[in-house]
């Protein structure tokens, strides 16, 4: 029997993220998702090497890299709609565990077992928890990357959301902000320059 799980999941590149405010640059689903499992991974590997903790990193890499494939039913929600009160939030939840289960459902009998911990993970670990601080940065970088092209659009959403990654309290985002982060605003010339 045919699987259509990887042609949806394909379809993330054509879901534009940000789509209340004027973009420079479109940011598609898969680019987001893409740049999450990279910065997930990142974490994951400072939390292991620096902060003692025993972290899959490949494994926080692939739930990143799935973390809004459920998008491609519910679409881009944008979060001062998300969030705007806890009725509208709880509904949302709900039309994404039922967006959870259909793109499941697309998939062998026989491969869900491997894919539903990446689709729908526990959302209690420490490792979904490096995940939505991956979002977080993500975020950040799209909105450092706009403001950085002369785009005032993105100031308030930069401001709000370097503070909602301080009070995350997680300690591999605040380092990954500390090392990482200023590149962000630099050149490339720059950026391969040996430091002298």
């Amino acid at each position: 029997m045919a699987s259509h799980f990887f042609a949806l999941f394909s379809r993330m590149k054509n879901i534009n993220r940000w789509a209340l405010m004027r973009n420079t640059q479109e940011e598609s689903l898969a680019v987001h998702s893409y740049e999450v499992a990279a910065v997930a991974h990142c974490l994951a590997v400072i939390g292991n090497r620096r902060l003692g903790k025993n972290y899959d990193a490949a494994k926080a890499a692939l739930i990143g890299l799935y973390h809004d494939m459920t998008e491609i039913v519910t679409g881009d929600m944008p979060t001062p709609v998300k969030y705007f009160n806890a009725e509208i939030r709880r509904a949302y939840g709900e039309i994404e565990t039922a967006a959870e289960a259909s793109i499941l459902q697309t998939l062998p009998e026989d491969l869900r077992a491997d894919f539903t911990p990446l689709i729908s993970p526990d959302g209690n670990t420490e490792l979904y928890r490096l995940v939505k601080a991956a979002d977080k940065l993500s975020a950040l970088i799209k909105c450092v990357e706009e403001t950085n092209s002369g785009n005032r659009e993105f100031r308030m959403a930069e401001a709000s959301t370097k503070r909602a990654i301080k009070d995350l309290g997680c300690a591999e985002a605040d380092i990954f902000m500390e090392e990482f982060m200023d590149s962000y605003s630099m050149v490339l010339d720059s950026m391969l320059q040996k430091e002298k």
